[in-house]
């Protein structure tokens, strides 16, 4: 049976969707879901790859990554010890069916790809078919607060708020990512606010730090109903739980239409 490792989460979410987490011999700390891989062996964070210890698993091959600036030292340190992987870096919901059709060629599970792929497009539709055509509420996401970054043009975020008929105040600035400060946030008046800090648990985002940016106060969307802390992993990871997310946004603009999400089965019609 192949030995792969995956350093970074939504890979390995991806590796699940698939049905070949039996086959994964380590993983970086970030990964937590499903809960199976608790038990597997820890490489250290995703931008920080104990590759020594990664070379010790003896993997026939990595599933490595480029969707969080910084990857890229991994992807040279596996080329230079000789090291057989895949990379992905999908850049918008489009890309994550793609990948798992990719992952699925390189890894000989091409039919449980295509149904996985089948079923993460046909589920998003069904979303989209339930969601009201009204004015596109605005929408402001924090990826982080100091220094202020915020998904740009090219990030799957864009298209989220799209998918959920909204829109991304930084839509249109080009790039994955944007930064920026709040006094510009509050020139674009957003109507929401999202928090969804990369890599922070959602239990460490407290709504009070957020209310208490004095550049931020009187100001039509600081108050308690319009600032909404999100799950990283719903959010943050180019994976079939970004289906997740898009239910659970849509339950919080429309909850007479959106029930909460099941977060255990993404992938579920």
């Amino acid at each position: 049976m192949p030995r792969i490792v995956s350093i970074c989460p939504s890979n390995t979410e991806i590796l699940h969707a698939l049905g070949l987490l039996d086959q994964v011999v380590g993983i970086d700390d970030y990964s937590d879901w499903p809960q199976e891989v608790e038990k597997l062996p820890r490489l250290g964070p995703d931008l920080s790859i104990d590759m020594g210890k990664l070379e010790s698993l003896k993997p026939d091959w990595v599933l490595a990554s480029l969707s969080v600036p910084g990857m890229e030292k991994n992807i040279e340190a596996l080329q230079k010890r000789g090291i057989p992987y895949l990379v992905l870096y999908p850049d918008n919901i489009e890309g994550i069916p793609a990948d798992m059709l990719r992952v699925g060629a390189y890894a000989g599970v091409e039919e449980k790809a295509a149904e996985a792929a089948r079923r993460f497009e046909e589920r998003l539709q069904r979303i989209q078919e339930r969601i009201p055509h009204s004015n596109p509420t605005r929408l402001y996401w924090e990826w982080w607060p100091k220094p202020v970054f915020t998904p740009g043009r090219d990030n799957w975020l864009t298209d989220v708020s799209r998918i959920v008929g909204a829109v991304n105040v930084f839509g249109d600035e080009p790039g994955q990512s944007v930064q920026t400060n709040w006094e510009e946030v509050v020139r674009r008046q957003p109507e929401v606010i999202l928090v969804v800090w990369t890599g922070v648990p959602i239990h460490r985002v407290k709504k009070k730090t957020i209310l208490s940016r004095e550049v931020w106060k009187g100001q039509p969307f600081a108050k308690e109903n319009r600032i909404h802390i999100l799950e990283e992993g719903w959010f943050c990871r180019p994976s079939q739980r970004i289906l997740t997310g898009i239910e659970h946004l849509a339950h919080l603009l429309y909850p007479d239409r959106f029930d909460p999400p099941d977060p255990n089965n993404p992938l579920s019609l």
